[in-house]
């Protein structure tokens, strides 16, 4: 196995002199590794991104073009079944009640997290390691396990098919995951900044919101971001806590468009509607996942 090797130029700190310095070239082993790597990422690509083109190009189409020709271009390029999805389906307000539970949802896991995990990292209250592991456990509780205590406690509360109730239950599941990824972060920040703030005259309040959370941006960020997703593509909890029609969300229109058995399904405006649910993840993940991969390498080097 061959170890050539290329030379390249440094400077000695010191002496300020020029200094040569020999690197390693990749052996056949580590391109062979890399190769395979790069298939298997490409053929993964392939396999996720295909069918979403297929989804995007069907949502032209009528149910007549899908089943005479599932893989050609559609022979008119309109929105019709947009707007008969977004009106007539009632998708325009499942996607309005989706962005209200999601934003509310998102805000106070992030602010509540953030707090919690702030006063665990930092400040030794007693039984601050039982409430940690507590969290911890909450992360390997399933879901489906809470659906029926959920439903009785929320009925007692007077919350069953409402929009709170199902924000109260979102934050709920989603804050064991957003204290645990923020813990490390705030574990990491350096004591001296925070009594500085203290010598300073800030108080805690202060001190958290305007010095300790901004150097934590790096893990909100990362953490938001999952957050979002997970909870837009939340399934499971709004089709069991909340039957009310007037308060669906998305996950439950889909649901619904899955159910419709027969021929008198309109694919177009199911495909349609299926975009108009993953569309917004896309947007939000092309323009934070600069923020979400510096996140996660910034949390990873500490």
């Amino acid at each position: 196995m061959s170890t050539e090797t290329r030379a390249a130029i440094t400077i000695d700190p010191r002496t300020r002199s020029v200094v040569p310095e020999r690197r390693v070239k990749a052996t056949r082993g580590d391109k062979a590794v890399g190769t395979v790597s790069h298939v298997v990422m490409g053929i993964w690509s392939l396999v996720v991104i295909l069918p979403m083109i297929w989804t995007l190009i069907g949502s032209f189409k009528t149910t007549k073009e899908i089943f005479a020709s599932p893989f050609g271009l559609p022979s008119n390029w309109n929105f019709d079944n947009y707007v008969s999805a977004w009106i007539d389906n009632a998708f325009g307000q499942m996607f309005l009640n989706t962005v209200i539970v999601v934003g509310v949802s998102l805000v106070l896991v992030m602010v509540l997290g953030a707090m919690c995990a702030y006063v665990l990292a930092r400040f030794s209250v007693p039984g601050s390691r039982v409430i940690y592991y507590l969290m911890l456990a909450g992360l390997t509780f399933p879901i489906f396990l809470a659906i029926v205590p959920l439903f009785f406690i929320l009925q007692g509360m007077g919350l069953l098919n409402t929009l709170p109730g199902l924000i109260l239950t979102y934050v709920a599941f989603a804050l064991p995951f957003t204290v645990f990824f923020l813990f490390s972060f705030f574990k990491s920040l350096p004591y001296e900044i925070q009594d500085a703030a203290y010598v300073d005259g800030a108080s805690e309040w202060r001190t958290f919101f305007q010095v300790m959370l901004p150097m934590a941006k790096p893990g909100m960020a990362a953490v938001a971001i999952m957050n979002f997703l997970g909870l837009w593509n939340q399934f499971l909890l709004p089709i069991s806590l909340n039957t009310d029609k007037n308060n669906w969300v998305l996950s439950q229109g889909m649901a619904s468009y899955a159910s419709s058995a027969g021929y008198s399904l309109d694919f177009g405006q199911m495909f349609a509607a299926v975009m108009i649910t993953i569309i917004p993840v896309l947007i939000v993940y092309i323009l934070f996942q600069r923020q979400l991969q510096g996140s996660v390498s910034q949390g990873t080097s500490k």
